[in-house]
């Protein structure tokens, strides 16, 4: 028995009725009932072989899961949802084939800026021996509510969330992501995750200075209040000073907080009475932290098993005050040179320009060059990016000024730019968007221009709400009556397309392999409207709504009087799409509405083919070279995407506002 199951079985005497998990509409445990429940997962876990892998979504599964692995000392791998296959399949194979340390409890992957994840292995007494120590440093009073906002398998909510709050005898609140406005694919919901704080009544969040950024945009914008809220602590990456002043102006608790995954997470966290902010704190006690010669933060104690004795290079940059308080200065991997010799952190300037409000992510480079430079993620279609650039600079001294920058699509765990700590994957990213060749490449240059109408697409309100599964049946088989109406006409377009592209045949065989995937998905989404409870004849007989017949009208006309390699925009446009939201909607839609697997062929299937089409096409949009077809392709998919939208904005909203 570990010292947090002793833990538990004391609550469990003490606190009985306390509620200790609260899964949401999945139910709740009180500490009583979540003692008896271990006990039943830890005789099911005898029978298991470690390690054992767990893919699971927050939730009462989960929790027990982890639990019962850790009490029954079988080494466990979570999985995070953000990996990518390869990811995933490197991880379970490391973890199978690796002879693994001796008292391994947890088998931790994380995705480094090649994209490899790297395993690390910690026990049972210094994962525990971490979580106790967060308790014991901020306090017991915080963990009444728990809201776990990190993806599942992040170890820093596993042990500082999670575990921290079984020691603090709180109440864990383990909605699914999906709940708390997490389903949106192409960026979080702000505003359902406002809302959730508020509703749920949470005391305690851990954050990655994004997701702190966009919740006091919402609170700033609906003038939203949080009373509740005692602690919020903030990791991962170093937010901006304007940043945290806006916080603390909204009475946000914000404190920092530094760590890494070899040291168990947390190593050191910022009081809650420090009068200057911008500090991690001081260690909170398992730790040691020294400075090298050159300002490399060394940490000494329990490290990871396998790990060399002797203090251990973190790769950070910081400095010491006279309070003992640990300032994060910057990555030392990470320095940028300019050519006037000045040596730039791009961490800081990153901070500055994501603690705008019109600027959701920033990546900085400019290594040997005169100015600094910019990838900029807008935080939305309307985004002044310039006012936000010259807010920033202004904060900043002349050399570290950002000059030129360029807009791009989102990083993200799903596109291998982003770590699920919220850390930027920055070879990944120069390897995307920063090429030695002064030319961007045509698909980069096809998302970069249709940007701003993606993020407009991506906020339309039915959108975001099936993403969500905030919607009833009715409007879900509405949904499904205008897929199939744009649908029918897919391979007919294509056809068309196809017979005006016979003189270019790889345009021409591109078409024929879509036209046989294609071919017959319209019966599949009628399928599906049956299963759902829904008239399939019905749907079939009924006339598309005048949003849907203009999308459909649009292709047609481009295909027959235009330039119909434009037809690639609207490809990109649909399929792009249902690989971002086929999965991640069906799973939210089912969840809620309690609907069976075959009411959903068309998404998920949609969704599995359209990845393996997608490769397809980045590698035909690689062979396209004629100008003119590349503006055709831009245009079109900025008109789809505006039409797509209109096509989610014409499903009547009376069912989801009620949902909502």
């Amino acid at each position: 028995m570990t010292l947090l199951g002793d833990a538990i079985r004391q609550h469990a005497r003490q606190i009985p009725d306390r509620i200790a998990i609260d899964g949401g509409a999945a139910g709740r445990l009180n500490w009583a009932e979540l003692a008896l429940a271990l006990d039943a997962e830890i005789a099911c876990a005898a029978k298991l072989a470690g390690p054992v892998a767990i893919e699971l979504d927050q939730g009462l599964p989960l929790c027990l899961r982890d639990l019962a692995l850790l009490e029954s000392g079988i080494p466990a791998l979570t999985i995070p949802a953000f990996f990518t296959t390869s990811q995933r399949d490197h991880s379970l194979e490391a973890a199978r084939a690796a002879a693994l340390p001796a008292g391994t409890a947890k088998i931790s992957f994380t995705s480094g800026s090649t994209g490899t994840p790297k395993g690390i292995c910690l026990s049972s007494d210094h994962v525990i021996s971490v979580a106790r120590a967060v308790v014991d440093h901020v306090g017991d009073s915080h963990a009444e509510r728990h809201l776990p906002l990190l993806p599942p398998g992040i170890l820093l909510e596993n042990i500082a969330g999670f575990y921290a709050t079984i020691f603090a005898g709180g109440t864990y609140v383990a909605l699914p992501q999906a709940a708390v406005g997490l389903a949106e694919p192409f960026r979080p919901d702000f505003v359902a995750m406002a809302r959730t704080i508020a509703a749920e009544r949470i005391n305690s969040l851990i954050l990655v200075p994004e997701y702190l950024a966009g919740l006091v945009t919402v609170m700033e914008r609906t003038g939203l209040d949080l009373p509740a809220l005692t602690l919020v602590a903030v990791g991962g990456a170093r937010p901006a000073p304007v940043l945290l002043e806006r916080a603390a102006r909204l009475g946000l608790p914000v404190r920092q907080g530094y760590g890494m995954t070899e040291c168990a997470s947390v190593i050191a966290l910022e009081a809650a009475d420090e009068s200057t902010r911008g500090s991690v704190g001081t260690s909170i006690g398992v730790n040691r932290i020294a400075l090298a010669a050159d300002g490399e933060i060394l940490v000494e104690g329990p490290l990871c098993l396998g790990s060399p004795p002797g203090p251990f290079a973190t790769g950070d940059i910081g400095r010491i005050d006279d309070a003992g308080r640990l300032w994060i200065e910057g990555r030392k991997s990470n320095l940028i040179v300019t050519a006037h010799g000045r040596n730039v952190s791009p961490e800081w300037v990153e901070a500055a320009l994501v603690a705008q409000p019109g600027i959701t992510q920033a990546m900085v480079h400019g290594d040997g060059q005169t100015a600094l430079s910019a990838l900029l993620v807008p935080a939305g279609p309307d985004a002044d990016i310039e006012s936000a650039l010259a807010a920033a600079n202004a904060d900043l001294p002349a050399y570290a000024h950002v000059i030129h920058w360029r807009s791009v699509p989102p990083f993200t765990p799903g596109n291998g730019l982003l770590t699920g700590n919220g850390r930027l994957r920055r070879d990944a990213i120069a390897l995307l968007h920063l090429k030695e060749s002064k030319e961007m490449k045509f698909l980069e240059r096809l998302q970069a221009e249709t940007l701003d109408a993606q993020i407009a697409f991506s906020a339309v309100p039915q959108l975001q709400a099936g993403l969500a599964g905030s919607i009833d049946r009715a409007t879900y088989i509405a949904y499904l009556t205008q897929a199939y109406h744009h649908v029918r006409h897919t391979v007919p377009v294509l056809t068309e397309a196809r017979a005006r592209l016979a003189h270019r045949p790889e345009m021409a065989a591109a078409l024929d392999s879509y036209i046989v995937e294609e071919s017959g998905h319209e019966d599949w989404i009628l399928d599906d409207i049956a299963a759902a409870g829904g008239d399939r004849a019905a749907a079939a007989a009924s006339a598309p709504l005048a949003a849907t017949k203009a999308m459909v009208d649009h292709a047609y006309r481009v295909v027959r009087s235009g330039n119909p390699v434009a037809l690639f925009g609207m490809v990109y446009v649909l399929e792009g799409t249902s690989v971002a939201i086929a999965e991640s909607g069906a799973a939210a839609v089912k969840a809620a509405l309690g609907l069976p697997d075959a009411a959903f062929s068309y998404l998920t299937s949609h969704g599995a083919l359209d990845q393996e089409h997608m490769r397809y096409f980045a590698d035909l949009m690689a062979r396209i070279h004629d100008p003119d077809d590349q503006q055709a392709i831009i245009a079109m998919a900025r008109d789809i995407f505006r039409l797509f939208g209109a096509m989610f904005a014409a499903i009547p909203m009376e069912t989801i506002d009620a949902a909502a």
